[in-house]
């Protein structure tokens, strides 16, 4: 299940799948929306008769998604390449985390009696349409996809700016991590797969130390600001082309980890913060901790 709570899962399955990192900057500009742009997207949301065949076809493609379901252990390579692409969540949980996560701001009222304006609700059901779109790119054909996403790219033409993207009080730590992936060269690869590497094989602490920063950022009220920094963080891999496999067998992980812990460096203890930071530090080198 996606929750900006579990942006760390939300991005793992974006950077395994081929529209991943166009999905995260759907949500990087849903996170810094404002009521003044709720009309923008609302007047561009197409009429049911438009949207009802699209989304038979999302449902359909939905179901092509890879899936453990049925996995055969006899066949080992076939095994690998699906255990690398299935996704953990699904596009309900995504369109659950855009509607009530990212757009909670929408809504007036609580549990069942909560309900979003006619504006809200058309802005909100434009996003998922765009994040279908992107999501479900390797199974959806080019014409519903570009259906679907055309409405969102007439409203960005239209939005203003927005505000820039909040990385909180540890601003420049983050950006100099992701300036550094994208840059990074075939040497710092390399590394940064021998570190994972080791950061796998020796594992113990590292789920509790995730567990603990991300505890931090709902405690802080930084829940948005490290699903920001984490949907940065897909863009930045797929920036520096890190390969599929190392993606899934450790890099990510160990990444998502650090973009954590930095978001909340100040509020961990220095255990947590090394366990989660010592691994990037190994294989990029401390200048981007600042």
């Amino acid at each position: 299940m996606y929750s900006l709570v579990s942006a760390p899962v939300l991005g793992f399955d974006l950077t395994r799948l081929g529209g991943g990192s166009a999905t995260a900057e759907v949500l990087l500009r849903a996170l810094r929306l404002s009521v003044g742009d709720l009309p923008v997207l609302a007047e561009r949301l197409p009429d049911e008769g438009v949207r009802g065949p699209l989304w038979v076809e999302v449902e359909s493609a939905a179901r092509r998604m890879p899936t453990l379901k049925g996995l055969k252990a006899d066949d080992s390579a076939s095994a690998l390449a699906l255990v690398e692409r299935a996704p953990i969540g699904s596009v309900d949980s995504l369109l659950t985390c855009l509607r009530y996560d990212v757009m909670a701001w929408t809504w007036q009222g609580t549990g069942r009696d909560a309900t979003q304006s006619e504006t809200a609700a058309s802005a909100t059901a434009l996003l998922c349409d765009a994040a279908v779109a992107s999501y479900l790119r390797e199974v959806l054909d080019d014409t519903s996809r570009r259906m679907l996403g055309a409405g969102w790219v007439s409203a960005l033409r239209k939005l203003p700016a927005g505000q820039p993207i909040d990385l909180g009080p540890h601003h420049y730590a983050v950006s100099a991590l992701l300036d550094r992936l994208r840059s990074i060269r075939a040497n710092d690869l390399a590394r940064l797969v021998q570190s994972a590497e080791d950061a796998r094989r020796n594992a113990g602490g590292w789920s509790p130390a995730v567990h603990s920063a991300s505890w931090a950022a709902y405690l802080s009220d930084r829940v948005r600001t490290a699903a920001a920094a984490q949907m940065l963080l897909v863009q930045a891999i797929d920036t520096a082309a890190i390969p599929l496999a190392d993606r899934a067998g450790g890099v990510w992980n160990m990444l998502s980890g650090a973009v954590q812990a930095l978001v909340v460096r100040d509020l961990l203890d220095t255990a947590t913060a090394h366990r989660l930071l010592a691994p990037v530090v190994a294989a990029l080198g401390p200048a981007w901790l600042g």
